[in-house]
């Protein structure tokens, strides 16, 4: 099993972090200004500071210029981030995760010699992934232990020219890193006639290809673009008549090269999860502050049974979903503890998602009630945090269908 002596480098890096968060992310987060109006994005100054401290290219390899940092280490350092805005975790994990999939894994030389060097030495260059649509996943409400009947969520087709190239239409579903990233892997469907998940297949399309554009989002007062930035930046794709040349197919023609693997088992990296818990954390750590300054009948909150009880239960909350993101995220970097079942044959990333969800929201929840009326204050930021947990409850499909997805594994059900 892991171990809970983190190595001197994981600490070392877990309170480089959390002094950068302190510095550089919390007054921008937290000012009143921020916290009262609708999420705005945070100065690019500060997610290129976050770039150079090797954090956007986190989990890539040393070999390809990152940081290699195994599952467990990039859950530490986004708990850490999450802590000081959720935003700015979903950014850089997102990138993170990504540069590791496409560069380690699944690209040909030939396609890193490409890209690599671009994604290396630009601090502001992020990646996306417009993969299948959550209406692929809700659709297991009704095709419980059975094939779905529905098409997979692919809203894009790629037809093959004459000269091997690809012609993109279509427009995709809301993307992560939309408005921000310089290189999107995108599934598209090139063969017609097949369903579900066969004839899939992923394009690398560099954001400047002619054809592809942002759906055009909402204006500010002043005229400028509003994008969507709560839980990152993100907006939808859309493609007219896009070509993408033949070597930018990932992988092979007809199968997804990012949409299967350990994460359609729910055995992946709980990267989301662990930035879950960083909002619940800081739920906690201002409800903390606040009970140890407020005074009420002669002495602290914090020693009234009332809010101490409260305090107790978030703790508990707390400390039980870090242990199931741990585990999960050392299961992901150790498959083989399956297999000799060193661990439960369970979907250990789902479970995280469902159990972290719920928790980090009545977290929030109870961290707000210690503020009485101040809890919220739009001007304050427990009201922020209750926001950022409920999301997470509701994103994707929803923990009603994940809880789904472990029943099915808990009764051996394997989807064709």
């Amino acid at each position: 099993m892991y171990n809970l002596h983190l190595t001197a480098e994981q600490l070392e890096m877990r309170d480089t972090v959390r002094d950068f968060v302190a510095r550089e992310i919390r007054p921008i987060a937290l000012h009143p200004d921020r916290l009262q109006s609708h999420p705005q994005p945070f100065p690019p100054a500060v997610l290129e500071q976050a770039s150079r401290m090797g954090l956007r290219t986190l989990a890539l390899s040393e070999a390809a210029g990152g940081a290699g940092a195994d599952s467990l280490t990039s859950c530490i350092v986004t708990e850490e981030l999450a802590a000081g805005d959720v935003g700015v975790a979903a950014v850089l994990g997102q990138t993170s995760m990504l540069a590791h999939a496409l560069f380690d894994q699944a690209m040909t030389p030939e396609q890193r010699a490409r890209f690599l060097p671009q994604l290396v030495a630009d601090d502001g260059y992020h990646l996306a992934y417009a993969g299948i649509g959550p209406a692929f996943d809700a659709d297991l409400g009704g095709s419980y232990h059975r094939p779905f009947a529905a098409e997979a969520g692919v809203r894009l087709s790629a037809t093959r020219q004459g000269n091997g190239d690809w012609v993109v239409n279509g427009t995709t579903d809301f993307v992560a890193n939309a408005p921000i990233a310089k290189l999107i892997a995108v599934d598209v469907r090139t063969d017609p006639k097949a369903t579900g998940m066969r004839g899939v297949s992923t394009l690398l399309v560099p954001r400047d290809t002619p054809g592809l554009a942002l759906r055009k989002p909402a204006q500010n007062p002043d005229g400028e673009p509003l994008y969507v930035w709560h839980h990152g930046a993100g907006g939808e794709f859309v493609f007219k008549d896009c070509a993408v040349p033949a070597a930018n197919l990932l992988g092979k023609e007809g199968a997804s090269a990012l949409a299967g693997g350990a994460a359609a088992m729910g055995r992946g990296s709980p990267l989301v999860q662990a930035m879950d818990i960083g909002v619940g954390r800081a739920a906690y750590e201002a409800a903390v502050d606040y009970a140890k300054l407020r005074i009420q009948g002669g002495r602290r909150i914090i020693e009234h049974q009332a809010i101490g009880t409260l305090l107790a239960e978030i703790a508990i909350r707390l400390e039980v979903a870090r242990t199931m993101v741990w585990k999960a995220a050392w299961a992901a970097d150790h498959p083989a503890a399956y297999a000799d079942r060193s661990i439960a044959d369970l979907p250990l990333q789902t479970m995280a998602r469902v159990f972290t969800a719920d928790a980090m929201h009545k977290v929030a929840l109870k961290a707000a009630e210690v503020f009485g009326a101040m809890g919220v204050m739009r001007d304050m930021p427990l009201q922020q945090y209750v926001h950022d947990a409920l999301v997470f409850v509701h994103a994707g499909a929803g923990n009603s269908v994940e809880t789904l997805k472990i029943a099915e594994a808990v009764a051996g059900y394997e989807r064709p």
